[in-house]
């Protein structure tokens, strides 16, 4: 670390039992005059700490410090944050690609004949090993043993390339499968609030290949999701580099009442941010209410802002903080060192009103939740639970143009049969308590264990075509609920544990039985799924499951019990009992006394501390993985999981001019990553599947495309390619399908684009709002860039995919208010000019389309170029950020 003095503020605060440590103090910078720093968000001032202890007068000025000190609520947004993040997080789907980028560039470096250990991460990197289990099996007392060792078979090669990296990079860790959700991970036992290095200290702060990175926020950390392609930039010492946001405080009133859960909170506060537009805005939440929260009801809130569309959703460190850390099992010594060291800085506690200056201030009044599912598609879209019944009635006679499905409503009570019983449209197929939001939260996983108990006792069943599942966040969760006693009652109504990772929630949900997906494939049906997780994109959970709603665990089981959509459990009957007798939801919900009297058993530090001791006893399926030695990977020209990323082959990044470029797709609103880049099953037919059977893998073998993200030849093949997603080139399609020109044949996206390539076409895409909402998911961008496309004109970019384009030398371009591919009446037939950029490029400048029709008129429109930073511009000029870095490393 390069120590320096500036402005006096290298000085010492009280760690605790009598020791001094070293600190970068916030307030001895407002003491010098630099600005008004103790009025400014909190999350601001811990980046700021960030900048004052990284400036070098290079990379990080005395500008910088000084720009951000003076932030203003309002302010144009030109300046951009070089900010160095104390370490990176990273899940195994995302994790793959990077260490193949990684492995890459060490093959490169040694090409030139320089050391291949000039490729190292410079900080901290941990990867947790939580994407890759299915729930194959379900519903019996092996499930969990079952599901993994079928994932150890599937991803053998994947898990021996992790251990090449584990003994390759000094600085890369792994936590292995079977140890939880890398954000339960990440608050049970990585997250150390402050850290030291050469005797200095200051806060632990991240990024995350993964946009539910946010869930740490909770705890007073400010992190937040990135791709893998600028993960990779901040662990080899490049700046995360973002412009300065706005910060819109939310004020939380009141208390959350009797049975209302921290999911209906989180449902409500995303649909509320969602509608206020904080997409690419810090949010931080102040007030009585945030302070009364738990901590795990902090970090659930903290989940979902990538939902909300906000950069961060971030709650300062206070007392509960610091209770969290000790209920986990952290020492005293590390939480008195955190308590002290934000105390000194003057960031400990939750502020109140009028404490600190904001963009924007919004409020909630906590007793004003009501029970609550968000569905079927978004989670924003969220429904009150009494009229959930009504709600589906209606989408399912609204016409497919309007966002319904199309049916007839007399359709809505047909059944059809199934094995020995039958199925209707809304019947429940899928029921799951997984993901990080929810499972995480000792409050929604007791009470889901306390109604399947009494749901048990009165001797309510769960339907024999519900698939359920528990897939806990972490190990300590099913400690808790046996120790409660709990586990027993929710494997009885079909919940026993099935794996402990992302499951149904990355759409891991495993096959249906034969029998049913048989009856929605040949009947149309419009199937469901009730899960606790965060995203219900559309064929996310499950390719033929077209109504995904997200709600809290118990209600998870409540709507499992009941086995359809077409209830209103706020009126209507769950089923009856074995006294013949109705039972009804308000008969078996949890009251928050029933929760309390076992939540003890959630906050025992020693069931933390021996869980998270040794990740390799009773693991004996990872302990038999070989791992391959060597600084440079001996790449397997025949491996189908794992090869050498193209990324790196020397070719000079574009000038941004672009002639002659013909319309690969044309979308509209909410396309998300999971509709560019899937992560789900591989259908044998689409070219992905056609590529693995000609390279002798067989169907059972497939995997998901979020397990095969190491090689590019099957994920550029699976760009576009989700089953949902619509071209408006050929209306009324779904899939990733589009008309080549000029011949107007329709085929396979990815064939497509190999005709186009080989004649050199240059290609664009043309979206609506909000394109690229998802998951932080660097394939999106790269596939994009392998299939030849030059440029993504969309209404709206998503914060991570815009950049993410950038990083990978994409031209992401924005229309001005009022023009969009309707209004410019685009249907694929046309030819476009981009013009604009001959003399260079600049941030957010405007630049000209140029629209050459079939009917031989030509018409233009402005669009801005959403290049933000002037860092953007020498990663997009070097061919992406990743040449950009080898050559600097290289230099």
């Amino acid at each position: 670390m390069n120590q320096h003095n500036l402005y006096n503020t290298l000085t010492e605060f009280n760690l605790g039992n009598g020791k001094q440590g070293k600190f970068y103090s916030l307030p001895a910078l407002e003491s010098a005059g630099i600005g008004k720093i103790s009025r400014l968000p909190v999350s601001i001032r811990i980046v700021l700490e960030a900048i004052l202890r990284h400036c070098d007068g290079k990379k990080v000025t005395e500008q910088h410090i000084r720009e951000l000190a003076n932030w203003q609520p309002n302010a144009n947004r030109t300046e951009e944050i070089p900010f160095i993040v104390a370490r990176v997080l990273l899940q195994d789907f995302t994790g793959v690609p990077l260490l193949a980028d990684l492995a890459a560039m060490r093959t490169a470096t040694a090409k030139t004949g320089k050391n291949p250990k000039l490729i190292e991460p410079l900080v901290p990197v941990d990867m947790v090993v939580d994407h890759s289990v299915q729930v194959d099996v379900f519903n019996q007392p092996d499930a969990l043993q079952q599901n993994m060792q079928l994932e150890f078979v599937r991803n053998r090669e994947r898990y021996q390339f992790l251990k090449w990296g584990m003994q390759a990079f000094d600085t890369f860790k792994v936590v292995p499968p079977g140890i939880g959700i890398v954000h339960q991970v990440n608050l049970e036992y990585l997250a150390r609030g402050v850290m030291e290095k050469e005797g200095v200290y200051y806060p632990d702060t991240l990024v995350g290949t993964d946009s539910h990175t946010t869930m740490i926020n909770g705890l007073g950390i400010v992190a937040w999701g990135v791709g893998g392609i600028e993960a990779e930039a901040g662990m080899l010492g490049q700046p995360v580099y973002f412009l300065t946001p706005d910060v819109v405080g939310v004020n939380l009133t009141g208390k959350i009442r009797e049975g209302i859960t921290a999911t209906d909170v989180v449902l409500t506060i995303t649909e509320m941010l969602r509608s206020a537009k904080v997409v690419g805005k810090f949010v931080e939440f102040f007030g009585e209410g945030a302070a009364a929260l738990s901590l795990p009801d902090r970090a659930t809130i903290a989940n979902m802002a990538p939902e909300y569309g906000a950069t961060m959703g971030f709650f300062p460190v206070d007392e509960s903080t610091c209770a969290y850390y000790t209920a986990t099992g952290r020492s005293a010594a590390q939480v008195d060192s955190i308590r002290n060291y934000f105390k000194a800085q003057g960031l400990f506690g939750i502020p109140q009103a009028g404490d600190c200056d904001y963009s924007q201030t919004l409020e909630l009044d906590l007793g004003s939740v009501v029970p609550s599912v968000a569905g079927p598609r978004r989670p924003q879209d969220r429904i009150e639970l009494d009229h959930v019944k009504s709600k589906f009635s209606d989408l399912f006679s609204l016409p497919v143009s309007a966002g319904g499905y199309g049916k007839s409503a007399e359709a809505l009570t047909s059944r059809v049969p199934c094995g020995d019983s039958t199925l209707g449209h809304g019947d429940v197929v899928i029921a799951a308590i997984t993901s990080c939001t929810n499972t995480s939260n000792p409050s929604v996983m007791l009470a889901a264990g306390i109604l399947a108990k009494k749901a048990v006792a009165l001797g309510l069943t769960v339907p024999s075509h519900v698939k359920t599942s528990l897939g806990p966040g972490s190990r300590v969760v099913t400690e808790y609920l046996k120790a409660a006693g709990l586990m027993d009652a929710l494997g009885d109504v079909g919940f026993k544990l099935v794996g402990y990772g992302c499951t149904t929630c990355i759409g891991n949900s495993g096959p249906l039985p034969a029998a049913i997906e048989t009856a929605i494939l040949d009947n149309d049906l419009i199937a469901a799924s009730v899960l606790s997780g965060n995203r219900n994109f559309e064929a996310r959970v499950h390719q033929n499951v077209k109504a995904n709603f997200l709600m809290s665990p118990p209600l998870v089981v409540a709507y499992a019990l009941a086995g359809t959509m077409n209830k209103d459990l706020s009126t209507e009957a769950i089923g009856n009992g074995k006294d013949g007798k109705p039972v009804y939801l308000k008969d078996i919900w949890p009251s928050l006394e029933e929760v309390a009297a076992v939540m003890s058993t959630a906050t025992n530090p020693e069931t933390y501390r021996a869980l998270y001791a040794d990740f390799t006893a009773d693991n004996p399926l990872w302990a038999a993985v070989p791992a391959p030695v060597g600084s440079v990977y001996d790449w397997d020209a025949d491996s189908t999981y794992i090869q050498q990323p193209p990324f790196f082959d020397g070719a000079a990044g574009d000038s941004g001019v672009i002639h002659g470029a013909r319309a690969l797709a044309v979308f509209g609103d909410s396309v998300t990553t999971d509709h560019i880049s899937p992560a789900g099953s591989i259908k044998p037919s689409s070219p992905a599947g056609k590529f693995l059977l000609e390279h002798g893998v067989d169907k059972a073998d497939f995997n998901s495309y979020g397990a095969r993200r190491g090689n590019h030849e099957v994920m550029m093949r699976g760009t576009f390619a989700n089953v949902r997603i619509k071209n408006l080139m050929i209306p009324g399609s779904e899939g990733g399908v589009t008309r080549h020109q000029p011949d107007g044949e329709e085929m396979a996206i990815y064939d497509a684009s190999m005709l186009y390539q080989a004649d050199s076409t240059p290609l664009m895409i043309f979206a609506g709002e909000e394109y690229g909402t998802g998951s932080s998911r660097d394939w999106a961008a790269k596939g994009t860039k392998l299939l030849g496309v030059k440029a993504v004109i969309a209404k709206s970019f998503e914060r991570i995919h815009r950049a993410n384009l950038v990083g990978m030398g994409v031209l992401p371009c924005q229309f001005h208010t009022g023009t969009d591919a309707t209004t410019l009446k685009l249907d694929g037939s046309e030819t476009f000019d981009l013009l604009g950029l001959e003399n260079g490029i600049t941030p957010q400048q405007d630049v000209q389309i140029v629209i050459h029709r079939a009917n031989g008129t030509t018409d233009t429109t402005m669009v801005k170029l959403r290049i933000d930073t002037p860092i953007e511009v020498d990663y997009y000029q070097s061919g992406g950020i990743l040449p950009f870095v080898l050559a600097q490393l290289l230099a």
